[in-house]
This record gives C-alpha cells, sequence and structure tokens, in this order.
C-alpha cells in the first residue's frame, strides 16, 4: 500500500513538474501512426532570412546540451546542472556560459530591448538559484534558463516571419500596411534580408589583365613604306622602319 502511494505521488508531482518544465529547444515530440512517440527537430519559422535561421539553430542546439543533453532513469539535465555541482567557481561558469552562448548569440538577430531584458532575467533566476547548495542546483536544472530563452527567441522570430509573409502578400495585392509604425520598429519583418541579398549575389570575379599584353593588343603593326600615307596611331616602329622613313625624307629634300 505504502509503495503503491509513493509511486502515484511520484507521477503526480512528476505531472505538476511538467507544467513548470519547458519544452526541448531542439527536438520536439509526436506520435506517429502506429501510437509511438517519437522526436524529430523543431522546423525553423518560414518567412526568415538566412542570417535569422542560423542563428536561431545555433540558440537551439546550444541550449539543448545546456539543459537537456543527458538523460539518467528519465530525468533529462545538461551541462549547466553538472556545472553548477562544482562550489562557487560552477554557478560562474554557468552564468557566463549562458551568456555568451545563448544570450549573445540571440542578440544579433536584432530583438528589441524588452525581449534582452527577459532573457536576463531568466539568467539572474538561474544564477540566484545556483548559489544555494544542492537544492539551488535542482532549481536551476528545472528552470533550465536556457530553454526558456530559445523558446522566447523562436516565438519573436515566428512572429516576425508571419509579419513579413503578410507584408509580402500586402504588397503584391497592392494593399495598405495592417502592422502600425511602431510594431514594425519592433517586430522587423524582413531582418537580416539585406544580407541574404549581399552573400547570395553572384560575384563576378575581376579580370587581371596583363599590361604587356594589353599594351601589345592596343597597338596595331608597323605600316609598310607603301602605307606611309596612311594615318596610324599608337604605332610601334623597328629598326628597319625608322631607317626607311629617314631615306624617304632625304629623296625628298633632295627633290626639291
Amino acid at each position: 500500500m505504502t509503495s503503491y502511494l509513493q509511486k502515484a505521488g511520484t507521477k503526480l508531482f512528476e505531472k505538476n513538474l511538467e507544467q513548470y518544465r519547458p519544452e526541448d529547444p531542439l527536438y520536439e515530440f509526436y506520435t506517429d501512426k502506429r501510437g509511438k512517440q517519437r522526436r524529430r527537430k523543431r522546423a525553423i519559422p518560414p518567412g526568415l532570412s538566412e542570417r535569422d535561421a542560423k542563428i536561431l539553430k545555433s540558440v537551439q542546439r546550444r541550449a539543448h546540451y545546456l539543459d537537456k543533453g543527458f538523460s539518467i532513469c528519465g530525468l533529462r539535465f545538461g551541462w549547466t546542472f553538472i556545472i553548477g555541482i562544482i562550489p562557487g567557481a560552477g554557478d560562474v561558469a554557468d552564468v557566463t556560459l549562458n551568456y555568451f552562448l545563448v544570450v549573445r548569440k540571440a542578440r544579433q538577430a536584432d530583438l528589441p530591448a524588452w525581449l534582452v531584458r527577459r532573457m536576463l532575467l531568466n539568467n539572474a533566476i538561474a544564477a540566484l538559484s545556483g548559489l544555494v547548495p544542492v537544492a539551488g542546483d535542482i532549481v536551476m536544472a528545472v528552470f533550465k534558463a536556457n530553454s526558456r530563452n530559445a523558446a522566447l527567441l523562436e516565438e519573436f522570430l515566428r512572429i516576425r516571419g508571419e509579419e513579413f509573409l503578410k507584408l509580402q502578400a500586402e504588397k503584391a495585392q497592392g494593399t495598405v500596411q495592417s502592422m502600425s509604425k511602431k510594431d514594425s520598429q519592433q517586430v522587423k519583418p524582413g531582418a537580416g534580408m539585406s544580407d541574404d541579398a549581399a552573400v547570395t549575389a553572384p560575384q563576378q570575379k575581376p579580370k587581371f589583365l596583363s599590361w604587356s599584353r594589353s599594351s601589345r593588343k592596343g597597338k596595331e603593326r608597323a605600316p609598310s613604306p607603301g602605307e606611309m600615307g596612311r594615318f596610324v596611331e599608337d604605332v610601334e616602329l623597328g629598326p628597319a622602319a625608322l631607317s626607311g622613313e629617314a631615306e624617304n625624307s632625304t629623296i625628298a629634300l633632295q627633290k626639291r
């Protein structure tokens, strides 16, 4: 009877814990046709630039390994929990990794200030909880600040992509822009698209011409003695041509 109540209590605790546990930032779970639960990588929201898509993938991958990279007896934890066990230095290392690997990378997507503050608040909660020995590390492992920050980034970029696609449809139909100017400055639909154009634009290779070759192509052959009356520009005269021209001028002077 006692074991049965203990199992029931454990299941109830795990069920309530799922409400406070963020989802895996890299994988999503689904049920196949046979009724088995499987996982697959999360799809990138449509309408994003190549830059934003790369940033989101990087943040999701880093947050996954920091928070849920390992699994023992059904409990998932990451490097933040392992490093946080080290007193003092582990907490400092966790705060540093959380900021530089996740928040700093996410800020490259031109996020609004309020969203960055929210991410920093999650990191602060994790850092304060880590100061409490043992119990604080468990709370930090359950809270999973990096997964929460990755979810915030994904949701924001999803809205950005949807608004960009909506703007493209409105431009094609010739309708008036529905998003206000203030919201557009916050969301920034199409952010990073100019970078894509610069990357994907075909680059023409510069043509390097030899000076000697170009100079030879630009110059014509030396005229023969019978062609001296023709107007010729940029002609290289050899020794034979110069001597022939001198003889012709001497004959002309003698005739005069």
